[in-house]
């Protein structure tokens, strides 16, 4: 129960914090998309706005050019046709004079500068006059501003638009979009002086961003999303969990079943087996060589030691299981062995096995020994287990198919040793339960084979796990604690 209320602590938190974060997210990702677009907008009414005032000095150089005599017809003022935004069009001649002095100031300093000079600007009556000094004539247009602005590509809608848009000259200010700016949220700036030296006004944009403006509907649906998936997960910790239980259970009841003189006779015999069947088969071979005539001695004392290997192994078996009964301490047992030389003398007891099942297995390790921790004879019990069980998981599949593969490594703490086949692999539905005793899906199997080897890892204090080999097959790994410098005990002693 006190289990079960922290992980819906932690499920509240992890989605306080998530949610959160995927919010904040969420919204910086709207503002810099609402930046974004403002800023597009800002630059194009600045280009546009440019190219307008870049527009007027070019009339008025046209004009200067052009010098059309000075006769009643005053060709100059059908440009107010041609332009809707110069409202007047005023002309002086080199005999005449400027009405307004303003544009005779304008004029003296358009020929120092030598284009183009203000001679008024007015922003609250919306126009502004430009002179251009020349000869024979000099011309002056005023422009209305409102006018000067290109509508009709205009990147916002000027009513609808929450974007403020000023002209500013010394202090004076133009509204061409009034916008709607508030208070609190994020604002947006953007300033920038038009491209015309001759009317030197600067546009000025400003964007408000409001609460209301961030993505609330994608926040709440991102709320949703991980509330659903963190109780997923939840669900998923209970689950596995009540799994757990459910397989604790289990094995605790049938361990209750177990009696323990039965275990104790089923592992002997399971254990004893292999070297007593070696036993026999190399005590049969010397008669059927002393049969022979002239006997074949070297070849009887090979078979008669190989024997008397077996029967010492099957004595260590029996003395093994003596001190399991009498719980000795555990670490008397351990001694320094070399993975290499276990794995080797085993495969050299298999070799008669490999050669009838045509399997040639491959050894892979390091160039520097590895050390373990171990218990000689246990851990030759558990290469054997091993290697005659994917030696028998081949004999299912085609000879062009078989390959068996003892991998040696290690790490800081532990050796590992791992035995790979190319068999038909271990179902999904038996992989979990592959280490419980009794547990078997060979015809005639004991089921203690795989149990007794996990429990002799971890009685070395090791761990020997299952699990797929890729792309077919099983994979057998088995972990023990790496020795300290020292002697290294052979795995048959």
């Amino acid at each position: 129960m006190r289990k079960a209320q922290q992980h819906r602590w932690i499920g509240l938190l992890l989605w306080g914090l998530i949610t959160a974060l995927g919010c904040v997210a969420l919204a910086r990702m709207e503002l810099t998309r609402q930046r974004e677009a403002f800023e597009t907008d800002a630059r194009i009414v600045h280009r546009l706005l440019s190219q307008r005032v870049v527009q007027h000095d070019a009339v008025m150089a046209t004009l200067a050019l052009l010098q059309a005599p000075p006769d009643a017809s005053q060709p100059e003022q059908r440009l107010m046709a041609v332009y809707p935004q110069i409202t007047v069009v005023q002309r002086r001649d080199r005999a005449g004079v400027w009405a307004d002095d303003r544009l005779r100031v304008a004029e003296t300093l358009s020929r120092a500068l030598r284009r183009p000079a203000l001679a008024e600007v007015d922003f609250a009556r919306g126009r502004y006059q430009l002179v251009l000094a020349a000869e024979p004539a000099s011309y002056a247009l005023q422009m209305d501003i409102r006018q000067v602005v290109p509508w009709s590509e205009w990147p916002m809608a000027p009513e609808a638009s929450p974007v403020r848009v000023v002209l500013v000259h010394e202090g004076q200010e133009y509204v061409l979009q009034a916008g709607h700016i508030g208070q609190g949220g994020w604002r947006f700036e953007f300033h920038k002086h038009l491209a015309a030296e001759s009317q030197p006004f600067d546009v000025f944009a400003q964007r408000q961003v409001g609460w209301l403006a961030l993505p609330w509907g994608w926040m709440l649906a991102w709320a949703a999303l991980v509330a659903a998936a963190l109780t997923g997960w939840l669900a998923l910790l209970r689950q596995r969990a009540a799994r757990r239980r459910a397989e604790e259970l289990l094995r605790l009841g049938q361990v209750a079943r177990l009696n323990a003189l039965g275990e104790l006779a089923a592992g002997m015999a399971h254990e004893l087996n292999q070297p007593l069947t070696a036993l026999l088969a190399n005590t049969q071979a010397s008669s059927r060589l002393l049969a022979e005539d002239p006997p074949d001695m070297t070849t009887i004392r090979e078979a008669l030691a190989q024997a008397a290997d077996q029967a010492r192994r099957a004595a260590a078996v029996v003395g093994r299981l003596r001190r399991a009964v009498e719980r000795p301490d555990p670490a008397a047992q351990l001694q320094a062995v070399m993975l290499q030389q276990a794995v080797q003398e085993t495969l050299y007891l298999l070799e008669p096995e490999c050669r009838k099942r045509a399997v040639q297995p491959a050894l892979e390790a390091p160039s520097a020994p590895v050390i373990v921790m171990a218990d000689p004879v246990a851990l030759e019990q558990i290469l054997h287990n091993l290697l005659m069980n994917a030696l028998q998981a081949l004999e299912q599949v085609p000879e062009k198919d078989r390959s068996l593969t003892v991998a040696l490594d290690s790490n800081a703490e532990q050796g590992i040793t791992t035995v790979m086949d190319t068999g038909p692999g271990i179902p999904a539905q038996v992989l979990p339960r592959i280490f419980e005793p009794f547990f078997t899906t060979r015809s005639g199997g004991l089921g203690l084979g795989l149990s007794l080897c996990e429990s002799l890892a971890a009685g070395m204090g090791g761990c020997l796990q299952a699990n797929h080999h890729s792309p077919q097959g099983a994979e057998f790994r088995l972990t023990l604690p790496l020795a300290a410098a020292g002697g290294v005990a052979s795995a048959s002693s």
